[in-house]
């Protein structure tokens, strides 16, 4: 992703421009909490969303998760609620730090913690790119900037997506193409946007809610197909989202095929379906087992039938299942990333960037899971329409891999965050950042894969299993405190996710060097402090006997005199 712009959330007006060294230090910090809140870098274009309405949840909340994947350090942030003046506006500055131009503001902004506001609202996003062609870089607002406003701005889905289409209108669309998954406490929805193309006017959008009792999914790829153009309940969209397709070349309405949005502003390709629709395939496979899900589609053969924009699960499904459909990494299909000479002896799912590669002038790729080491940030959200607002909401926040972290529960009613997951940089190794503790653990692993993941998911069932079972009990005492006292209830909501959020980082610091102590030199400690060797699996050596059998035999010329133990 292209950072070139972003947000100053100082406050100016037309006869009181701020000036001095303390201002420009303030815009300085500004300009990372906005990137921090919103956890984008330039290479977060790869993220999951899964969408699960009310009805299709087993505690009746709406849950959307999110995957902000790229190769960065986030920071945590929560931005107060705030009144304005009537004159006040935003300034947009690029990276160096130009105005690019300024936006109105409005009277009143709601507060945020991370892309959840104080309503319920939440909003996650994948990059589909689409067609490079119609990216508008006069445009003034990208898609980070759109979320964070319509969470400022909106209290539910529906004026989230009336903010994004006014503010695209009146001041341009920068970004590629984006499907957004905006949720609150009743409905949810997924939204794709993409530009005009150099100097055009506003956005292309189309927005369609999920019906209630049913699961959507999306991963880099535009989703939304063919709509209905009379269902305002249903389905909202801009006036050009054909007219700008027949313009281009991309639709012939005199074809007899209805319109697509898709197929007109993000045709796939194979190489596109691989590392995108696998995903959307195996989140489908695990929340409906009963159907047969197809492979022909996500591995790109001719003429495959596209997934379906939303499903209905088997089962309602809980929080806890959610969670673990983002630590996915194929397991148990043809395409387990644990499985083969690519996992290496201890069957790790991680493979090392580029994705792609090319030996004697054949292109080959990795498989792109859920679930994948480079991950910033993720979350799994519950809105709950039957609980006050402050105590309804509920993002379930991790850092780093999916797979090997814990998810903490920061109320949406909140005013402060925890401080190690505000903390550190790319730099400088710290075990004073949530993220380098969560880091470390999951980079070691590596060394011994499928015999260190024991040691961690055990920790990370406990640490989740607790708080889990202990949020019905937090509702409770928040609700009964909300009645007596708002601002107690806040402080005890708050106090709750800090120190909750920080007891997770201790327990997994003392993870990792449980980890150095238990997998050192390549034996394994017992209890009582014993190196023991374990090896490798049997199904790693028979592969590399096929390959250099000759050289590891040993030839038999006096069994008896030969020892069978080797000395340290």
């Amino acid at each position: 992703m292209d950072v070139t712009s972003y947000i100053d959330y100082r406050r100016i007006t037309p006869d009181k421009m701020l000036k001095g060294k303390s201002m420009k230090r303030r815009s300085f910090s500004l300009f990372f909490i906005l990137m921090a809140i919103m956890g984008f870098s330039r290479h977060s274009t790869a993220c999951t969303n899964m969408i699960v309405t009310s009805a299709a949840s087993a505690d009746g909340s709406v849950m959307i998760t999110y995957t902000c994947d790229g190769e960065f350090h986030p920071h945590l942030r929560h931005i107060p609620a705030a009144d304005h003046e009537l004159d006040e506006y935003i300034e947009i500055k690029d990276w160096q730090g130009n105005i690019r131009g300024r936006i109105k503001q409005v009277p009143h902004t709601y507060a945020i913690t991370n892309l959840m506001n104080e309503h319920q609202l939440v909003i996650g996003e994948t990059t589909f790119t689409g067609r490079d062609e119609l990216q508008n870089k006069d445009a003034l607002l990208h898609y980070w900037q759109l979320m964070r406003l319509a969470l400022q701005r909106a209290k539910n889905a529906r004026e989230a997506i009336g903010v994004i289409a006014g503010l695209v209108e009146e001041y341009g669309y920068f970004s590629e193409g984006e499907s957004i998954s905006i949720g609150d406490k009743r409905e949810a929805w997924l939204m794709e946007i993409i530009g005009p193309g150099p100097g055009g006017k506003g956005a292309v959008w189309v927005a369609r809610r999920i019906p209630d009792g049913y699961i959507c999914a999306h991963a880099n790829k535009s989703r939304i197909g063919e709509f209905l153009l009379d269902d305002p309940e249903n389905c909202l969209y801009s006036e050009n989202v054909i007219d700008l397709a027949v313009k281009k070349g991309y639709y012939n309405p005199e074809s007899g095929e209805p319109f697509n949005f898709s197929n007109a502003y993000c045709p796939a390709t194979p190489q596109k379906l691989r590392y995108t629709a696998t995903r959307v395939w195996s989140i489908f496979r695990k929340c409906a087992p009963s159907k047969e899900w197809s492979a022909d589609y996500h591995r790109g053969v001719k003429g495959a039938e596209p997934y379906p924009l939303w499903i209905k699960p088997d089962k309602k499904l809980s929080l806890k299942d959610v969670m673990g459909i983002m630590r996915d990494h194929y397991e148990g299909t043809v395409y387990d990333m644990t499985k083969g000479v690519d996992a290496g002896p201890f069957g790790t799912p991680n493979r090392w960037r580029p994705i792609t590669w090319n030996i004697d002038g054949v292109d080959y790729t990795w498989e792109r899971p859920i679930s994948t080491q480079q991950t910033g940030f993720s979350y799994v959200s519950q809105s709950r329409s039957w609980l006050p607002d402050p105590i309804g909401g509920v993002l379930w926040f991790g850092v780093d891999d999916t797979y090997f972290t814990c998810y903490i529960p920061l109320y949406c009613g909140i005013n402060d965050i925890p401080e190690s997951y505000a903390r550190g940089n790319m730099g400088e190794f710290s075990t004073d950042s949530a993220w380098w503790v969560f880091n470390f653990v999951a980079n070691y692993s590596n060394l011994r894969y499928s015999q260190m993941k024991e040691d961690i998911q055990a920790v990370q069932k406990e640490l989740e299993g607790k708080l889990i079972s202990l949020q019905p009990a937090v509702d409770m005492t928040a609700k009964k405190l909300f009645e007596e006292d708002t601002d107690l209830m806040i402080s005890y909501l708050t106090d709750y996710s800090r120190t909750h959020a920080e007891m997770v980082v201790e327990r997994w610091a003392e993870l990792g060097n449980y980890l150095i102590r238990k997998y050192n030199d390549g034996y394994t400690q017992t209890k009582k402090g014993r190196p023991v060797e374990t090896g490798y699996p049997e199904s790693w050596l028979r592969d590399v006997l096929k390959q250099r059998a000759e050289q590891f035999e040993l030839e038999s010329w006096n069994e008896d005199s030969v020892e069978t133990q080797m000395p340290y």
